[in-house]
C-alpha cells in the first residue's frame, strides 16, 4: 500500500457536483475513469476522464437543442453505465435537475413522478421500457422528449409514430466540453424519490452543496486512494450508491468498474478484481444463503472445512 496515494477534491474546490467532474478530469485526465461490459462487442470497454469529458461535451451539445432552462427537470431511467454519468454531467452543467428513476419500478410509479417533478426530458434504457411506460404516461403531460439509449427493432416504429422519442446515436451531436461557472453550491440538483411502498412517491429535493458535503464526510471515515476500483452494481438512482459509488470515487480519482448485473456479480468479483464494492445487508444475506444451501447438499467434510 506504500506505493497508493489520495487526490481528494474538496467540497470547496469542486463547487457543485459538475464542477467536480470538470476538476477531476483536469488533474487526471489519462486515468482510468470507468469501465463497462459491452454487450455488442462482447468486451469490456475502459474510458478515461479525458474520454468522458469529450463524451459529455456532446451530450451537452444535444441538450442545449432541446430548449431547456436551468431549473428544468431531466429524468434518467438506465442501468448503471457511463453514460449515467455522461447524461447527468452535461444535465447539471446546464443547470438542470437529474430525476433519476428506477428501471425496475412499475409504469404507473413513473408517471406519477414525471408529472410530479414536472419532467421535460428523460433517458430510457430502450424501446422495450418505453413501451410499457408510453401507455400510462400519455401525451398531455409535460414529458415533451423521450430519448432510447439503445436501438432495437421496435426502435424506428417509436421514432415513425411519436415526434418526442428520439434515438440516442442519432440524437448526439459533436461539441466540446464546456465548463459552467454560473452555478452556485446552494443550487439544486436532484429530485430523489422514494420507493412509494406506503403510498405515493415523495421527492427529496437535494442541492449540489448537500451531496458533496455528505460525499466528503464519508471520506473522513474510510481511506480511499486513486488507485482504489469501486464495483457497482446497486442503483444509481438510490442515494447510496450515488454518493458513494459515483460521487466519492470521482472525489478520489478512483476507477468505477460497472457489474454487468446481480447475477453475474460473482464472476465480476472474480474476472474484475476489485478493491471496494458498495452493498446492503439483504445482498451478503443471499450470498450466505446460497453458500449454505450449496453446503447443505454436499459432503459433510465440505460443510466442516468451510
Amino acid at each position: 500500500m506504500s506505493q497508493w496515494s489520495e487526490d481528494i477534491i474538496s467540497e470547496e474546490q469542486a463547487g457543485t457536483l459538475d464542477g467536480l467532474f470538470s476538476e477531476r478530469t483536469r488533474r487526471s485526465p489519462d486515468e482510468e475513469a470507468y469501465r463497462a461490459y459491452d454487450r455488442h462487442s462482447k468486451a469490456w470497454m475502459s474510458y478515461t476522464w479525458r474520454e468522458m469529458r469529450d463524451q459529455v461535451g456532446h451530450w451537452q451539445a444535444a441538450l442545449r437543442s432541446e430548449s431547456l432552462k436551468p431549473g428544468d427537470r431531466v429524468g434518467i431511467q438506465l442501468r448503471n453505465c457511463p453514460e449515467w454519468v455522461m447524461f447527468e454531467q452535461a444535465a447539471l452543467s446546464l443547470g438542470l435537475v437529474v430525476v433519476p428513476l428506477y428501471t425496475d419500478d412499475r409504469p404507473d410509479n413513473i408517471a406519477y413522478i414525471v408529472n410530479d417533478a414536472d419532467i421535460h426530458l428523460m433517458l430510457i434504457q430502450d424501446a422495450g421500457r418505453w413501451k410499457r411506460l408510453a401507455p400510462v404516461i400519455g401525451t398531455e403531460g409535460p414529458l415533451r422528449r423521450v430519448l432510447l439509449l439503445e436501438e432495437s427493432h421496435d426502435t424506428d416504429r417509436f421514432l415513425r409514430n411519436d415526434n418526442r422519442v428520439r434515438s440516442v446515436p442519432r440524437w448526439l451531436r459533436d461539441g466540446v466540453y464546456v465548463q459552467s461557472h454560473s452555478r452556485r453550491s446552494d443550487d439544486l440538483a436532484t429530485i430523489v424519490y422514494t420507493s412509494g411502498t406506503t403510498g405515493r412517491p415523495k421527492g427529496v429535493m437535494l442541492s449540489h452543496a448537500n451531496i458533496l458535503f455528505v460525499a466528503h464526510s464519508g471520506l473522513t471515515m474510510i481511506n480511499v486512494y486513486k488507485q482504489d476500483a469501486f464495483l457497482s452494481f446497486l442503483p444509481l438512482s438510490h442515494t447510496l450508491e450515488r454518493t458513494v459509488g459515483y460521487y466519492i470515487p470521482m472525489m478520489t480519482g478512483s476507477t468505477v468498474i460497472y457489474s454487468r448485473s446481480t447475477i453475474q456479480l460473482a464472476d465480476d468479483l472474480a474476472r474484475q478484481q476489485p478493491t471496494i464494492i458498495i452493498s446492503v445487508p439483504r445482498v451478503f444475506e443471499k450470498v450466505y444463503g446460497k453458500l449454505r444451501d450449496q453446503l447443505s447438499q454436499g459432503p459433510r467434510i465440505r460443510k466442516l472445512l468451510f
